[in-house]
């Protein structure tokens, strides 16, 4: 019976490969393995979670969410595929702008805290900081504070300079959201903004405890700081403002949805901060 199958090209095909008609439709009409099809299903679900969590996520957590789905796979693996893919995690850039003034006579707290960043509770200690935001429309500064516990953001205002209001507006709005108890150590460098008498007048009135950092040491004051690298390397490296409100609104996005409610943290089991702080209060 006539192989209707057959055809020039085909045949010319198969001479210049050097292979039989035979094994060409062997491998044309072949089905893919399960250990092919896995792998489709794998690298999809990667690119879900790459691109679902706007290119932030290297192999390390993007493993742990597979685990989640079930499939049985190394960091490694998971690596090798992303790069197949051509998937890569925002890379920090080098850009360092100096905004703690220590040039002061105000007085200046002990470093109570210690580098003793374990702590047991929601809202035993706060950290605070001030990072340099680059914007088209003019430069801009986050005021940030951050719960040692949970790692989540509890306060914050983005401003066009650095003054006490910027650091006072994020404190109230730490203290409004969270009501901390008597006694919580707040944490920050030897800025000017945070010696100031109207932001110690306000750590008084709300009962909280001040701590500093040793002079030029940044390793007191690492977590916070960590945040401020952690933010820079996944959002604003990775965007141009043009203008303030551009900026305000992506960050806002960025501490509120993302890293405080998504974003996982291997420190924290692999949970995101609001998802941590919950364990608590339950």
């Amino acid at each position: 019976m006539e192989d209707h199958r057959s055809d020039f090209p085909v045949e010319k095909m198969c001479a210049v490969l050097g292979v039989s008609r035979s094994g060409y439709y062997n491998w044309k009409d072949a089905q893919p393995s399960n250990q092919a099809l896995l792998k489709e299903k794998v690298m999809e679900r990667i690119t879900y979670h790459f691109y679902d969590n706007k290119e932030r996520y290297g192999s390390p957590k993007i493993t742990h969410l597979l685990h989640e789905e079930g499939f049985q796979i190394t960091e490694r693996t998971v690596s090798n595929y992303m790069r197949e893919l051509n998937l890569r995690s925002c890379v920090s850039r080098k850009f360092k702008v100096v905004t703690t003034d220590s040039n002061h006579n105000n007085p200046v707290a002990p470093n109570t805290l210690n580098q003793a960043f374990a702590t047991e509770k929601p809202n035993q200690v706060w950290v605070a900081d001030i990072t340099y935001i680059p914007c088209n429309e003019g430069r801009l500064y986050l005021a940030s504070l951050l719960d040692l516990c949970t790692r989540e953001v509890v306060g914050w205002r983005l401003g066009d300079r650095m003054t006490v209001d910027l650091v006072l507006g994020a404190l109230d709005d730490a203290y409004e959201a969270k009501k901390p108890p008597e006694g919580l150590l707040h944490h920050s460098d030897r800025g000017s903004q945070y010696t100031s008498e109207d932001y110690r007048k306000q750590l008084e009135t709300y009962k909280m405890e001040a701590s500093m950092s040793r002079k030029g040491n940044c390793y007191d004051n690492a977590c916070i700081e960590s945040f401020h690298s952690i933010l820079k390397k996944e959002l604003i490296y990775c965007t141009k403002f043009k203008t303030k409100k551009q900026a305000y609104d992506e960050i806002y996005e960025y501490i509120m949805l993302f890293y405080n409610r998504k974003r996982i943290h291997g420190a924290l089991g692999y949970l995101s901060p609001v998802r941590f702080a919950a364990n608590f209060a339950s």
